[in-house]
């Protein structure tokens, strides 16, 4: 799996995604040893300190990026962005290169280019899905990627 990891916040949700979809149970600190080795670094600590002094983010209009829509992944642009409370979250509006399927149902099909949302500093929905996944996790096409 490739995702986008550029904050402490995006590493820690997907240490706990490989603990929760681990066979045998791992602890927390095993899974961000994990994460972090994925990443490139020798240990979580050297991956926090280095994700903890990554930028914080800003988007752009016309900026690339790639991430989850409803589970699917995806390659766009930002088409709009709104910035809310002082920075506590953003409004974004996304134009997809492809369109994408955001049904599930083999025998149904409903394909969205372009969507907006509500997202956190970190690109990462408040809005889930039945079984808690974000609507929209994004990420700049230039942020780490594991």
């Amino acid at each position: 799996m490739t995702s986008h990891i550029y904050t402490r916040v995006q590493a820690k949700a997907r240490a706990k995604q490989i603990k929760a979809e681990s066979v045998q149970p791992i602890s927390l600190a095993i899974a961000l040893e994990q994460v972090a080795q994925d990443m490139g670094f020798r240990d979580w600590n050297t991956a926090s300190a280095r994700l903890s002094n990554g930028p914080d983010t800003h988007w752009q209009i016309g900026e690339r990026v790639s991430g989850h829509y409803l589970k699917q992944p995806f390659t766009g642009r930002i088409h709009g962005v709104r910035e809310l409370q002082a920075g506590s979250g953003y409004e974004v509006t996304i134009h997809f290169d492809d369109p994408v399927d955001v049904v599930a149902w083999e025998s149904f099909s409903a394909h969205r280019q372009r969507v907006t949302a509500t997202v956190s500093p970190e690109g990462i929905s408040w809005a889930k899905t039945s079984d808690g996944v974000p609507h929209l996790v994004v990420a700049a096409e230039s942020a780490l990627m594991v």
